[in-house]
């Protein structure tokens, strides 16, 4: 009749638990290298002052390293989730980009606006087709500083309507004899958002096929 064998022989059999491969070097391991250093070193040749503070300084630098790198990575995918929330935000709104360039559609009309430092005798809009030709002049009269804003019907220089598509927007502005030209910016909607791929910016599309990156929206508005 076969024996069975006492419980403490099968503790014999089973397999002992494994510890974990170790690679990497400690500040526990750190520190007892440098005391068995110590405890060996040459008592007429003693380890100087000098180096051991400076084998403390590249040891605690590298751990100081490591953690920043964990907090970069922490900080890496907050952003991340930061930008999938303003990108949740934005599409459907409209915004005022720094821009020259305008999307007509088949109804409605182009928005923008010039912002001035100082007041104007006059401000003159003038709107061109992708092959340069003069569509519309749009003449906003004299103007005080700040922000001023103009509305294009979509109605060409020969009272008809202007096809769809892109259309160039300069600005004019006109002080007495001096003329010079002004940055405008352009109302658009958004249509979607492109995140942003190893830490860069997003970017926004739209309406229109014009894309382009948040830091040239001039102000979000709608």
């Amino acid at each position: 009749m076969p024996t069975i064998a006492p419980i403490d022989d099968f503790q014999s059999f089973a397999p002992q638990p494994q510890q974990a491969s170790r690679s990497d070097l400690g500040q526990d391991d750190f520190l007892t290298l440098m005391i068995t250093q110590f405890q060996n070193q040459d008592p007429f040749e003693p380890m100087d002052n000098g180096e051991f503070l400076g084998q403390l300084a590249q040891f605690s630098t590298v751990n100081g390293i490591e953690s920043l790198n964990d907090s970069f990575s922490g900080l890496s995918g907050s952003m991340q989730d930061n930008q999938a929330l303003q990108a949740a935000g934005l599409v459907g709104r409209s915004v005022l980009a720094v821009t020259n360039v305008g999307h007509l559609g088949d109804a409605g009309e182009l928005r923008g606006a010039i912002e001035l430092d100082s007041s104007a005798s006059n401000v003159q809009i003038d709107i061109t087709d992708e092959s340069g030709a003069l569509v519309q002049r749009l003449n906003l009269g004299q103007q005080p500083p700040g922000l001023v804003n103009f509305n294009w019907d979509g109605i060409d220089a020969g009272g008809d309507r202007a096809a769809s598509g892109q259309y160039q927007v300069s600005a004019r502005v006109i002080r007495g004899s001096n003329i010079e030209s002004a940055a405008t910016v352009i109302e658009a909607a958004i249509k979607s958002v492109t995140l942003g791929q190893f830490g860069g910016g997003m970017s926004l599309n739209l309406e229109g096929g014009q894309s382009m990156p948040l830091g040239q929206v001039f102000q979000i508005i709608g």
